[in-house]
């Protein structure tokens, strides 16, 4: 059986390490990566799309990172109990033709008992922002 440690029910180190850890996998930039942190039959909302399972979480990831440039984010721990956790980001990004953008946002995240993210809930929004107004 896969599992992801560490493992709920979480406590502060473990949820503050569980967040570290999904941001360093986002910042790679891997989709397939960032997608063997999920369940197979994961769901999620992103913004206003819904994507199921991995196959779906690797191509949409793939889609994001192409047009989403010098991509890096950033996770904060907000809330946590036995096996959900819930956080804010930021992330910033420039599109093809130079224009940069600050996303911020709040993520639900709950685990099953092999710590794979079983689903993700994600609102977002987007701030355009001058280069020189860059913080990450």
């Amino acid at each position: 059986m896969e599992q992801k440690l560490p493992l709920p029910p979480f406590n502060f180190e473990t949820a503050t390490q569980k967040v570290q850890l999904a941001e360093d996998a986002w910042n790679s930039q891997d989709p397939v990566r960032v997608s063997l942190a999920y369940t197979v039959d994961s769901e999620w909302r992103n913004r206003s799309q819904f994507i199921n399972g991995r196959e779906e979480i690797v191509k949409f990831l793939s889609g994001k990172w192409e047009k989403e440039l010098d991509y890096k984010l950033k996770k904060e721990l907000w809330a946590f109990t036995d096996n959900r956790i819930a956080v804010r980001f930021e992330y910033e990004y420039h599109d093809a033709d130079g224009q940069w953008y600050r996303a911020y946002g709040n993520e639900n995240w709950e685990f099953d008992e092999n710590g794979l993210m079983q689903r993700r809930f994600a609102s977002i929004n987007d701030v355009l922002i001058n280069e020189a107004d860059r913080r990450l």
